[in-house]
């Protein structure tokens, strides 16, 4: 049973609606139901992409903060707080939204807490991260990527991951027969590894299919990659998809792949949720071994591992699976019980409620 926080929490977020941030609108929801959410801010618009389902339940409590500079938000969020029974701020993401908080809620005198996630503490000078983490009453990491890193600074942080929807993301029988259905989820961007994905299955043995869901800057450069590697008849770009259309996609698919790597930048992947929605749907993942993956797909087990950026090592676990529908079947049943044991949604948001319950006591 969710116990309710005495008094609301004011929340900043970054972007919001935001299609790939499924775990910030469930979040929100679970404090929305719990009766512990005072107010939503967002520093700057949505993506303009179809919302998820359930942001209709948050849009008429979201204010964008229009005006971008720093100062003009924290006046405005204690502008509109001042008076309200509001017993704290919380951000997701430590960069921008961190900083609001921590500052709007020295002005409204009450704690100030953020969870972070991946690019969002690379985004911040190190001095600054050790500083806002520490004065923080509650550092929330959702992978043990980002705990690691934010546990160097001494402050106390919270390893709480996103969970997945067992209700939506359900099992299903795959694909029989050839061509093996590969399936790719994530934005378009460097990160996410695609052109080395698209090298791998340019050098498959067996009959294949390979969609891959989302749109970004890469676009076009992906586009110019498949002719180039005359795929155009087996890899196909499909856009953006919502939950309402991905577990289909789950579905149709016998094998989820996330070849992500660390870009030219140094931003990585912390745990994708693409990795979560293809486990619960007890579909095996082939996927790099960087950031927090490892934490939840363990090589041979609940899927493969294979080094990033490696299109070799990919495509033989790719031809592995192939050949072998049982070891697909396998991985996928134990994937299943993986999440259903340890990234479950509602645990998860259970135990964020009563972190910053036990915060802000």
């Amino acid at each position: 049973m969710t116990v309710a926080i005495d008094g609301g929490i004011a929340m900043i977020t970054s972007g919001f609606p935001r299609v790939s941030e499924t775990f910030a609108l469930n979040e929100l929801l679970a404090l929305e139901r719990a009766g512990a959410l005072g107010a939503i801010f967002a520093t700057k618009p949505g993506d303009g992409h179809a919302p998820q389902p359930g942001a209709e339940t948050l849009a008429g409590r979201v204010e964008v903060l229009s005006d971008p500079r720093p100062g003009a938000q924290v006046a405005r969020v204690v502008e509109r707080m001042r008076g309200a029974r509001v017993r704290a701020v919380h951000a997701y993401f430590a960069h921008a939204p961190a900083a609001v908080a921590e500052r709007a809620a020295a002005v409204l005198g009450v704690p100030f807490s953020f969870s972070a996630h991946a690019r969002d503490i690379r985004k911040v000078p190190r001095g600054e991260l050790t500083r806002r983490a520490r004065a923080a009453a509650c550092v929330v990491a959702c992978n043990t990527d980002v705990a690691d890193d934010l546990g160097a600074t001494g402050a106390r942080v919270e390893l709480i991951p996103h969970g997945v929807d067992l209700r939506r993301f359900a099992p299903t029988l795959p694909p029989r027969g050839e061509p093996l259905e590969l399936l790719a989820v994530g934005r378009l961007v460097e990160k996410k590894g695609l052109g080395a994905l698209l090298e791998a299955v340019a050098g498959l043995e067996a009959p294949f299919r390979l969609r891959i869901v989302g749109d970004g800057p890469l676009r076009g450069a992906l586009e110019r990659a498949i002719v180039d590697a005359g795929l155009r008849d087996r890899a196909t770009l499909d856009g953006t998809l919502t939950h309402r259309e991905l577990p289909g996609a789950y579905a149709g698919a016998n094998v989820v792949v996330v070849p992500s790597i660390q870009d030219a930048d140094g931003d990585r992947d912390g745990l994708p949720n693409v990795v979560l929605e293809a486990m619960a749907s007890a579909r095996p993942v082939v996927a790099s071994e960087v950031a927090a993956i490892p934490a939840a797909v363990r090589d041979g087990d609940t899927g493969l591992l294979v080094p990033p950026g490696d299109p070799r090592a990919l495509r033989a676990a790719l031809d592995r699976l192939a050949r072998d529908p049982a070891l697909r079947a396998g991985i996928g049943v134990a994937a299943r019980r993986r999440v259903e044991r340890d990234f479950e949604l509602g645990r998860c948001t259970r135990r964020l409620l009563d972190c910053l319950r036990d915060a802000y006591a």
